[in-house]
C-alpha cells in the first residue's frame, strides 16, 4: 500500500509521538475503537473522530488496544480532558467473530492481514471496564452498533440469555445510540458551555443511568414510558415482549417518547432521539477532511479487507424503510431516509477518483438498500407519529414518495464524468419498489431505472435478496411474496436478451428462521430449481439483539399476535436446514424429507 500524495497529511493522531508532534499536551476526547483506524466517512470511528474535530476539540484514536498485556495501549495516551469514547466498530463484535452455529471465525475483516484475535468479545463492556479502572474519574461515553442495540434488556444469542443494558454491563456514564453525528455535537457544545459531563441528562439520542430513587431528570417537551424492569422480564417472556413492542414502536417514530427500565439499583433512561439530519447536515459530515485511506501504520500489515471492498464506494444516503424483521438498520440508523445532495456525492466521487490504485470503476453508489435515494413521505406530517416498522410491508404507504427519477439521474450524470468508466450498483435494491404487482404508484420513473440498473450499472450479476419462498416464513420477515422474484426475473430476463447482455440474477435466502421447517426448506430447494437457479448468497439465521426476529427466537412466540412459531434452534436443525440449498452440489446429501417443525399458520 502507498501512501495518497494528493491529500494533505493530516490524519487524526493515534500515537504519543503523534500527539507531541501536533504541540498538545493532551487530547481533549479519546476514542478507543475494536477497529483499525481508517478515516473514511464509511467507518464510524473517523466520523466521530472528524465531527469532535470539526467541534474545534482535540480528537485521538486508539485502535484495537491490546486488552491482555500490561494495557499500555489504554495509558499511552494519558488522561483526556472531557472523555474517553468507547466503540466496538463498524460492526457488531459478536456477528464479527462467530458464526450462526458459534464457531469462531479465523479472520476479521476490519483488521489488517484479515487477522482474527485483535479484539475482544464486547469491546464496548471490556474497553470501558479497563479504562474505569484506570481512571476511574474521568467519564466513558459508548456508541457504535454494538452498544446501539444493547441499549435496553436485550437476549444474547451468544450466551443464551437475557442481558442488562449494556450501559450497565460496562459501566459507561453515557452511551449514544444510532448515527451519532447530532448527539456528539450536543454533548460537545454543552461541555464548552461548562456544564459537567454528569449533568448531561436530558441530551437526546443518548441513555444514562441514575438511581433507582432519583426522580427523572426533567424535560416537559417528552413523553414518558416506563418499560418493566429487567428482573420481571428475566421472569416472564410475555413482559419482555411488552416492552419490546414499545420498543420497536417508539424506533420507529420520528417524535418517540422517553423510555424508562428499572434494572437492579439503577433506571436506564433511552431518550427520544434527535430528528433525522437534513441534506445539509448530512454533506456536512461526510464533507469533513477525510483521508480515504487506512492510517500509514497499517502500510506494512496487509489490506484491510473491509476497506479493501467500499474504498471505491460512495454512501448516498442512510436510513432504511423496508423494515425487514431480521435485520438492526431501522432500529440503528433510522427508518426515515437521509439523502445528501448531488453536489457532496460528485465531491466524493472527484475524491476517489485521485485515490493511487483507481481505475475508473465505483464498486457502489448506495446505501443500506440501494434504490431509496430522496425518497420520503409526501406528507411528513403524516410520517411524525408514525409507528409502521416498515413503509412498504404488508403493503407500500400510501403516503410514500416512491419515484426513482432524481436517483436515475444521479447514476447516469456519475456515469458520464471524466475519470468514471463506470458506477457499479453494489447495495442490495428492494426491487418490490419497482414493481406494480407490488408498489402500485411504480410506472414510467421505475421502468426507466431497472432498465439504466441493468444496462449500466451491473457488473455481470445482479444480487437480491427474495429471503424465502414460504409465504409464512416471508410475512414473518416482513417480506413480500416469492412471486415478486419471479416477476423480477421475468423483467430481467427480457431486458438482459433485447440487450444482449450476458448476465445473471443471484438470489439471497436465509434458512432457520423463526417460522421455518424442513419442508419450507424442501419447496425452498425445488422453487429455485425450478427457475434453473443454483443457490450461492446464503445465510443461516442469527439472531442479532433488538430485532424482531431475534424476539421470537427467543420467546417461541409472535410478539403482535401471541401465536406460537417453530423455532430451528438445535445446531443439528440449522444444519440441515441450510443443507437444503445445495441440492447441485456433487456429493451433496439432501436431508430426508421430515416435515419437522409444527407451527401455527392460522
Amino acid at each position: 500500500m502507498k501512501k495518497q500524495s494528493n491529500f494533505p497529511d493530516k490524519w487524526l493522531p493515534s500515537a504519543k509521538k503523534e500527539i507531541e508532534a501536533l504541540g498538545w499536551d493532551h487530547p481533549d476526547v479519546i476514542i478507543f475503537s475494536g477497529d483499525a483506524y481508517v478515516d473514511h466517512p464509511s467507518f464510524g470511528p473517523a466520523v466521530i473522530g472528524r465531527i469532535i474535530e470539526d467541534e474545534g476539540f482535540r480528537i485521538a484514536i486508539v485502535p484495537q488496544p491490546n486488552w491482555k498485556d500490561d494495557l499500555r495501549d489504554f495509558k499511552k495516551l494519558g488522561r483526556p480532558k472531557y472523555f474517553f469514547g468507547v466503540t466496538a466498530g463498524n460492526m457488531d463484535s459478536m456477528v464479527n467473530h462467530y458464526t450462526a452455529a458459534r464457531r469462531l471465525r479465523s479472520d476479521d475483516a476490519y483488521t489488517p492481514g484479515g487477522k482474527a484475535g485483535f479484539r475482544p468479545d464486547y469491546p464496548t463492556i471490556v474497553y470501558t471496564k479497563i479504562l474505569k479502572e484506570l481512571f476511574p474519574d474521568v467519564p466513558v461515553l459508548a456508541g457504535g452498533i454494538e452498544a446501539s442495540m444493547r441499549r435496553l434488556t436485550h437476549y444474547d444469542y451468544w450466551k443464551d440469555k437475557l442481558e442488562p443494558s449494556i450501559l450497565l454491563s460496562s459501566g459507561a456514564d453515557m452511551l449514544i445510540y444510532g448515527m451519532g453525528e447530532q448527539p456528539v455535537r450536543e454533548v460537545i457544545r454543552l461541555l464548552k458551555k461548562g456544564v459537567p459531563f454528569s449533568s448531561l441528562k436530558t441530551v437526546p439520542q443518548t441513555v444514562v443511568a441514575i438511581s433507582k430513587n432519583e426522580k427523572l431528570p426533567h424535560q416537559k417537551l417528552w413523553k414518558d414510558i416506563i418499560l418493566h424492569s429487567y428482573e420481571k422480564c428475566l421472569g416472564d417472556k410475555k413482559l419482555f415482549t411488552e416492552n419490546f413492542l414499545n420498543f420497536e414502536k417508539e424506533s420507529n417514530k420520528i417524535e418517540a417518547a422517553r423510555l424508562t427500565e428499572p434494572s437492579g439499583e439503577s433506571v436506564v433512561i433511552v431518550n427520544p432521539p434527535f430528528p433525522p439530519t437534513d441534506e445539509a447536515e448530512a454533506d456536512r459530515s461526510f464533507d469533513l477532511p477525510y483521508m480515504y485511506l487506512p492510517h500509514p501504520r497499517y502500510y506494512k500489515k496487509g489490506p484491510i479487507p473491509a476497506y479493501e471492498m467500499i474504498k471505491f464506494s460512495v454512501n448516498i444516503h442512510r436510513g432504511c424503510f423496508g423494515g425487514c424483521s431480521f435485520c438492526a438498520i431501522a432500529a440503528h440508523q433510522g427508518k426515515q431516509i437521509v439523502s445528501r445532495s448531488e453536489k457532496s456525492i460528485l465531491s466524493e466521487i472527484d475524491k476517489i477518483s485521485q485515490l493511487p490504485d483507481f481505475k475508473g470503476y465505483l464498486s457502489d453508489l448506495g446505501g443500506p438498500s440501494a434504490n431509496m435515494f430522496r425518497m420520503k413521505g409526501k406528507n411528513m406530517d403524516l410520517c411524525g407519529k408514525c409507528s409502521r416498522p416498515s413503509c412498504i410491508w404488508p403493503g407500500v404507504c400510501p403516503n410514500l414518495n416512491t419515484s426513482h427519477k432524481e436517483l436515475t439521474e444521479l447514476y447516469k450524470k456519475v456515469n458520464s464524468l471524466p475519470r468514471i468508466k463506470k458506477a457499479f450498483i453494489g447495495s442490495g435494491i428492494r426491487y418490490d419498489l419497482l414493481l406494480p404487482e407490488w408498489n402500485k404508484n411504480a410506472g414510467r420513473s421505475e421502468n426507466e431505472y431497472l432498465d439504466e440498473l441493468i444496462k449500466n450499472h451491473v457488473s455481470g450479476r445482479l444480487k437480491v435478496a427474495p429471503e424465502h419462498t414460504s409465504p409464512f416464513v416471508l410475512s414473518l420477515m416482513r417480506k413480500f411474496p416469492f412471486e415478486i422474484f419471479r416477476k423480477l426475473k421475468k423483467r430481467f430476463d427480457g431486458i438482459t436478451g433485447r440487450e444482449g447482455l450476458k448476465y445473471e440474477i443471484i438470489p439471497y435466502f436465509i434458512s432457520s428462521h423463526p417460522g421455518c421447517t424442513d419442508k419450507d426448506m424442501q419447496d425452498l430447494s425445488n422453487e429455485v430449481k425450478s427457475l434453473g437457479i443454483r443457490p450461492e448468497q446464503v445465510q443461516d439465521f442469527t439472531p442479532t439483539p433488538m430485532t424482531f426476529s431475534t424476539h421470537i427466537y427467543y420467546t417461541g412466540f409472535d410478539p403482535y399476535s401471541g401465536k406460537k412459531v417453530y423455532v430451528a434452534r438445535k445446531p443439528e436443525d440449522k444444519k440441515r436446514q441450510k443443507e437444503y440449498f445445495f441440492w447441485y452440489k456433487a456429493g451433496t446429501r439432501l436431508p430426508e424429507t421430515s416435515y419437522r417443525g409444527k407451527r401455527n399458520r392460522s
